[in-house]
């Protein structure tokens, strides 16, 4: 199993601490590193800024919404991070959110699974420097293609669902699953699995993002906590809380409380169940089930509160993560 380094953009952080994590991860040695994109940073400006500072980390882009986002708008940005940086650069593609999608940006996630296959299916070709031909029935591309050095395509799908899981097994590169207990991703396993052997298509790697902190402080927990808050009522993440036994949290968010109540009944033990939290080798040791539960890389998201720059965990995980 590899360990790679996702960006948090923890909400009670300055973003800039972001450089920072990218810069510890690469000294470090760390092989990957991924950049989503949330409510401050530009993905690909943020991704150009910290290929420019470090020296040998590859990039992965994303996840990044297919309704927000075209096809050609992600190639691009892809091969202008590569071109401008002459790092390895990736793409990550996922559905997103309601909020994001609907609210924030005024766009329909009506038919997210079509548009995201769609989109896979654009977007491999146009960073394979081809001319893509896919009118699509919801995102598409034709008749384009890369001005810049083509950085060749490797697309990774976030999948948390059924849906997206059968997408992802007719098109992905490699499967990422955000916040999820090592049942679950056991369960996606077997799911996955099934559904690519029966497109005579190989095993896809699993890759798990997960909140983590070696020797963390009482505000490193309390800031692990604040980024659980928002996904307890959401449909699946909050049934897989109810399984590992936080269904009064769960049925509190689902009332219409108010975050802050929420947090506040939040204990502890939540932000284990689904990350990597404790000292060095209870974190190995729950690294190991989610090795056994399927996974075949976990993307670290370091906790900062406390741990500036996330160096202290990313320090203790560097051997043999």
């Amino acid at each position: 199993m590899t360990c790679s380094v996702v960006l948090g953009y923890w909400q009670d952080r300055p973003p800039a601490e972001n450089v920072e994590i990218a810069r510890n991860a690469d000294a470090l040695g760390y092989g990957e590193l991924w950049l989503g994109e949330m409510a401050t940073y530009d993905a690909f400006a943020l991704a150009t800024a910290i290929g420019l500072q470090t020296t040998q980390i590859t990039l992965t882009i994303g996840p990044l919404a297919v309704a927000v986002r075209t096809p050609m708008t992600m190639a691009m940005g892809v091969a202008s991070v590569a071109a401008l940086t002459g790092r390895p650069t990736r793409l990550a593609l996922g559905t997103s959110s309601t909020v994001v999608v609907e609210r924030w940006h005024g766009r329909s996630r009506h038919r997210s699974v079509t548009a995201l296959g769609e989109a896979a299916r654009a977007v491999r070709a146009l960073l394979d420097g081809e001319k893509a031909d896919v009118p699509g029935e919801v995102v598409g591309s034709r008749g384009y293609h890369l001005r810049l050095p083509a950085p060749g395509a490797h697309v990774t799908m976030a999948a948390f669902g059924d849906g997206a899981l059968g997408a992802a097994a007719r098109h992905a590169d490699r499967v990422v699953l955000n916040m999820v207990s090592p049942a679950m991703v056991g369960r996606f396993r077997e799911q996955l699995d099934a559904r690519t052997d029966a497109l005579g298509r190989p095993r896809l790697p699993m890759a798990v993002w997960l909140a983590t902190a070696v020797d963390p402080l009482e505000e490193t927990i309390a800031q692990g906590l604040r980024g659980k808050v928002s996904y307890l009522a959401a449909p699946g993440y909050g049934e897989m809380f109810m399984a590992e036994g936080f269904g009064d949290v769960v049925a509190l968010a689902r009332s219409g409380a108010s975050p802050r109540d929420v947090l506040a009944a939040l204990p502890p033990e939540l932000l284990a169940a689904t990350g990597l939290v404790g000292d060095e080798a209870t974190v190995r040791a729950r690294l190991a089930a989610y090795h056994r539960a399927g996974a075949d890389e976990v993307c670290l998201v370091p906790a900062t509160a406390g741990d500036p720059g996330g160096r202290r965990t990313l320090e203790a995980l560097r051997p043999g993560c």
